[in-house]
């Protein structure tokens, strides 16, 4: 049995007394990519805020490297890191001053080079001396996921990580995330809306609406359960479905 590296368990988060995750749990064994996914408002990035610390739960246990989240926050960040196609870094900054910035603060060895082969990696190294603000939304992505790498992670979070690229760098960048989970057997949790991201990408998915798992397996299983095709169709038909029901008939689970 692979070891667990993320355990929630009933979860639960409320907002001024709105529900955005009702009792959700599961576990992510070291190693794996498990897909969180769901349109909008399911609660998939509240989830993923609660597993990074940012806001804390109405109830539950969050338990990251078998360490209490609330009680070990930064211990866990720091062998942890994330990375947002709609989180910036700070504007005014190169390139590589921001990595330079990022690399100091968790303590990175040879950051130097480290910054180096991480650009060469995701084929950006031109853009070492370009201010930061200056950048396409598909560059800042491709510095973000730099960033993200820097500390070696053993648990790596990547919200919409592909949403800004163009279809040739996105296909780059879906095989260099699965070639390092391989190499390095970092554990990452993936949330994205391109269900050829996560059929690609992710070995196991949780399906979230209305702030509650409603399906959980690999992408095949997902797709039998709803009996479709594709994880896209999947989405369409939670997303327009209302009270969702998994084929058959019967309530998801």
């Amino acid at each position: 049995m692979a070891e667990i590296l993320v355990e929630v368990q009933n979860l639960r988060k409320e907002f001024a007394g709105t529900v955005a995750v009702a009792d959700v749990s599961f576990t992510v064994p070291r190693g794996e990519i498990v897909g969180v996914l769901g349109a909008n408002g399911a609660g998939k990035t509240t989830t993923i805020q609660i597993l990074l610390g940012l806001i804390k739960p109405s109830g539950g246990k969050v338990t990251i490297f078998g360490k209490d989240l609330e009680r070990h926050r930064i211990e866990i960040l720091q062998r942890s890191n994330f990375s947002s196609a709609y989180t910036g870094l700070p504007s005014n900054l190169k390139v590589w001053e921001n990595l330079l910035i990022f690399a100091m603060i968790y303590g990175v060895r040879d950051h130097r080079q480290k910054i180096d082969a991480l650009l060469e990696m995701f084929e950006i190294t031109h853009l070492r001396t370009k201010i930061t603000g200056n950048l396409s939304s598909g560059e800042s992505t491709r510095v973000n996921l730099c960033k993200s790498l820097l500390n070696d992670p053993e648990l790596l979070m990547l919200d919409e990580p592909t949403a800004s690229l163009d279809p040739d760098i996105a296909d780059k960048v879906r095989k260099l995330l699965r070639r390092i989970q391989s190499e390095r057997q970092i554990t990452m949790v993936y949330t994205s809306h391109n269900m050829r991201d996560v059929e690609e990408v992710c070995d196991r998915v949780l399906f979230m609406h209305k702030g509650r798992i409603i399906a959980e397996g690999t992408p095949q299983e997902v797709k039998d359960k709803f009996k479709q095709t594709s994880l896209e169709d999947v989405f369409i038909s939670v997303a327009r479905g209302g009270d969702v029901l998994a084929g058959g008939g019967e309530e998801a689970r």
